[in-house]
């Protein structure tokens, strides 16, 4: 995702002079492209990210369209205040892009996992929250962002995230994308889960007989209201997934939701995250593993759902 970024990022800006990056230290190798044809344009700011925030702030009030990189809860959690104040309060146009989203960087422990930075994000007025699935819809995303006036956070995944488009898709902010049609249970998902999704759905359909449907809410914020309204209409079980606390994210947000409108009696299951910091090292799947984020440890689950729902499980 992140050699995507930055490709794309650097033809976007071949194209458009008001684009600037803003480094949080980190990258630099990776954007050598960028800086040998914009070098006037980038800027390490050094491990100073609320600094980095507030000054893209201050670039986006002269008319460019600054973008802050660096690993996601620095680029996020670190200057919340910088965030909420300087870019949200004044509904400037600064993409702030966080790499690493979820548990990429599980093996450096909880000060390098971001599972709560939708939640933080979301709650502020004028932000506009996009988590791409894969490296084509990075490139998707970068181009909706810019194309955006106001604020934008985009969560990246980290490398070698398995592809779920064959091709660039179309990408419009707050509307959910269908990856896979089915008539027994709708799963919503939302960044580089989504593949553990598809692939949950496939052993679903091969060993418990389940079609599921699977859709991509690659917008946390703005939600795709009407999608949301025709899945609770047609499924008696909707699920959420999502590399992130079951607090806040997208389950949150769906949850919310229901709250505030008619859903028809639909169920909802969520998987995420727990509400707890985890203190085990390892690779990001042994700790997707541990969080019940696997294709098998999901299917089980929804199916399991299922049967509670149609009332053939004690």
């Amino acid at each position: 995702m992140r050699n995507a970024f930055a490709d794309e990022l650097t033809k976007l800006a071949a194209e458009d002079d008001r684009l600037v990056l803003l480094s949080g230290d980190i990258g630099n190798r990776l954007f050598d492209p960028f800086k040998a044809q914009h070098s006037e344009r980038f800027f390490n700011c050094g491990v100073a990210e609320a600094n980095m925030t507030g000054v893209a702030a201050g670039m986006a009030t002269c008319g460019l369209r600054p973008i802050t990189y660096t690993i996601t809860p620095f680029a996020t959690t670190r200057c919340l205040e910088q965030i909420r104040v300087d870019i949200c309060y004044h509904n400037v146009p600064v993409i702030i892009v966080g790499v690493g989203g979820g548990l990429s960087y599980a093996s450096l422990g909880s000060t390098h996992h971001s599972c709560e930075d939708i939640a933080f994000l979301r709650a502020l007025p004028n932000m506009t929250v996009i988590c791409p699935a894969d490296a084509l819809e990075v490139r998707a995303a970068l181009h909706a962002a810019i194309a955006h006036n106001g604020p934008v956070y985009m969560r990246l995944g980290k490398k070698n995230e398995p592809a779920v488009y064959e091709s660039q898709p179309d990408l419009e902010l707050g509307q959910g994308k269908v990856i896979r049609d089915g008539n027994d249970v709708c799963i919503l998902a939302t960044g580089n889960i989504l593949p553990v999704v598809v692939e949950a759905s496939k052993v679903l359909a091969t060993t418990m007989k389940i079609d599921a449907r699977v859709i991509n809410f690659h917008t946390v914020k703005p939600l795709d209201a009407p999608l949301l309204r025709d899945v609770f209409s047609t499924f008696r079980v909707v699920v959420t997934v999502e590399e992130h606390s079951l607090i806040g994210g997208l389950g949150g947000a769906v949850a919310e939701w229901m709250a505030d409108t008619n859903s028809n009696g639909s169920r909802l299951l969520r998987f995420g995250t727990p509400d707890a910091f985890l203190h085990e090292a390892g690779s990001q799947g042994y700790l997707r593993s541990v969080c019940g984020l696997t294709s098998v440890k999901l299917a089980d689950g929804i199916a399991h759902e299922l049967r509670v729902v149609q009332g053939t499980n004690s």
